[in-house]
């Protein structure tokens, strides 16, 4: 697979007001990558990818996307830009009062000209590839979470975008159900060529499906480790990392077994 860098992150510094969250963020994401935003909570994971896909600005610092500075591009050029992006939020953010397939088709209706026939089509191929042909006149009180989720990834999916972010895919799941949305997510990566940034605190898709990873410390404030979450496992000296992907159990044999194993 062509590792061609799709974003980069430079001296990223990141906050509200006069409180600096995160500070020296420097990281790249390449095509092809299934990668994890990851720390303890309160370190900024949520706000970097807010930062990442246009819903705020970072105090200093370059987003670039294949080279283009994002966030030096004016504002109806970010938002044309924004297009390229395709975004699940962590509640799934289903519109209650559409059917799936209404969801499904909605960016589709509010950003290109296709017909109603074409949308029709586009939307059950979605909803195909996510495993809910079938359930397209459904509403979402009438589904499962875990169903909701696969839906707010299709709809994600719509507009056929360059990078797919998602903010914690496995939050209120079962773990087959997480387990599921991850074979989804690996899928998607395999046939399609996706290339996915995902905040998640969820050890067991970290190990899962992430190829890449940044590890946001939320005591000194910066990123202490970056890469293959297995490989930092593996040769991290940094006692917070460690703890953080052994949920503290850093001398745990089965653990460390487990990750070299899988």
């Amino acid at each position: 697979m062509d590792k061609k860098t799709v974003l980069e992150v430079k001296d990223l510094n990141m906050g509200y007001g006069s409180f600096i969250l995160m500070r020296d963020l420097n990281f790249t994401v390449n095509r092809g990558d299934i990668f994890i935003i990851m720390g303890g909570s309160g370190c900024g994971k949520s706000t970097l990818l807010k930062i990442l896909v246009g819903l705020k600005e970072p105090a200093t610092g370059q987003v670039l996307y294949s080279g283009t500075d994002f966030w030096k591009m004016d504002p109806p050029g970010r938002q044309q830009f924004m297009k390229r992006f395709g975004i699940l939020y962590q509640s799934g953010a289903l519109w209650s009062s559409m059917t799936l397939a209404e969801n499904v088709s909605l960016p589709l209706e509010l950003y290109t000209d296709l017909k109603p026939p074409q949308i029709r089509k586009i939307v059950s191929l979605k909803m195909a590839l996510v495993g809910l042909a079938g359930f397209e006149d459904f509403y979402p009180s009438e589904i499962s979470g875990g169903m909701k989720k696969r839906a707010g990834l299709a709809r994600a999916m719509a507009l056929d975008p360059d990078i797919l972010f998602f903010d914690e895919p496995s939050a209120g799941l079962d773990p087959v159900s997480a387990k599921l949305l991850d074979d989804l997510i690996l899928e998607l990566r395999d046939s399609l060529g996706a290339t996915v940034v995902i905040v998640t605190h969820e050890l067991a898709s970290i190990f899962a499906i992430g190829s890449n990873s940044v590890f946001l410390d939320v005591e000194s404030r910066t990123m202490t480790a970056h890469g293959n979450p297995k490989k930092i496992l593996a040769e991290s000296t940094d006692l917070r990392v460690r703890n953080f992907l052994t949920r503290g159990e850093v001398d745990n044999p089965t653990i460390n077994r487990e990750v070299k194993c899988s």
